[in-house]
């Protein structure tokens, strides 16, 4: 069995790196994160159990293409993800961090507007993803409210049953919040838009990590920002002179943080059931 040192020391030669050494990063409960120190420059490869979270940064890396398509928000640049026996790895082109420029929350808008702006004549993706650890569904669907109901929440109840928790009036539930959600076209989302997945250039550039991708109601993005904190209220207002939200936006955001919740009720437990029934007992 290769030790975590021999790991890192496989990942640079696989890819023609010269390593001068390796140090840890701070990461999640998932990836075990590291800064490699190469002749050639600097990177971040982050380590899994491929049994455990099969397809995870092949997912990721496809992401993360997707959003450097779109043109908007800097986006790291994958270098490569394979594997060494059990151990899958993401290597990417290292990003140091700056400060934010007093203009930061204008262009932060501005680029997630051009993001939102990319779309596709259906909601989903052609391929399946993760959300943190839990495998995220993302089978193609016509409409915004159709996609939302099957690939997102009716999952997420499903894992919470199993996990003991129990909810009424699912169906009236559903059916009442499809007629909410708006019709308009997908967007390409970050999909787990939290204020830990930003980065600050070192010249000031907005920076995503961790996507989530899909092609969604781009309400989604609006919702995760607004659930935790983390972004300051001029983005919504720049945001919203750009590339305008429905009538109404504010009143639907509880609909959109509520698959986020569920994603944390089933990641961390009950302490999140109660605004998850609280949304529910809304709307049914």
């Amino acid at each position: 069995m290769y030790s975590l040192n021999k790991i890192l020391q496989n990942i640079a030669s696989q890819n023609n790196l010269n390593l001068i050494e390796a140090k840890p990063l701070s990461g999640g409960d998932i990836n075990e994160i590291f800064l490699l120190k190469c002749e050639e420059e600097s990177f971040v490869v982050k380590l899994n159990d491929a049994t455990k979270f099969p397809g995870m940064f092949k997912a990721e890396a496809n992401g993360l293409q997707l959003l450097r398509n779109s043109q908007s928000f800097r986006i790291p640049e994958v270098i490569a993800t394979d594997h060494i026996e059990n151990t899958s790895y993401l290597l990417m082109v290292f990003l140091p961090e700056g400060n934010k420029t007093r203009n930061f929350w204008h262009h932060f808008a501005s680029n997630l507007a051009k993001l939102h702006q990319v779309s596709q004549p259906y909601f989903g993706l052609d391929h399946d993803n993760y959300i943190g650890s839990l495998p995220q569904q993302n089978v193609k669907w016509n409409t915004a409210s159709e996609f939302y109901i099957s690939q997102r929440l009716e999952p997420q109840f499903k894992m919470a049953l199993q996990h003991g928790f129990s909810f009424k009036n699912l169906d009236s539930f559903y059916k009442n919040i499809s007629e909410e959600i708006p019709d308009e076209p997908s967007s390409l989302i970050h999909g787990d838009l939290w204020g830990g997945n930003y980065m600050v250039s070192t010249q000031g550039e907005s920076i995503l990590i961790d996507p989530a991708v899909a092609y969604a109601s781009r309400e989604m993005d609006i919702g995760m920002m607004q659930l935790f904190g983390g972004f300051s209220e001029e983005v919504f207002v720049y945001y919203n002179s750009i590339f305008p939200l429905k009538p109404n936006w504010e009143d639907r955001l509880p609909l959109w943080q509520l698959y986020y919740l569920l994603v944390h009720l089933n990641l961390f437990g009950s302490g999140y059931l109660r605004r998850v029934k609280s949304v529910v007992s809304k709307h049914s």
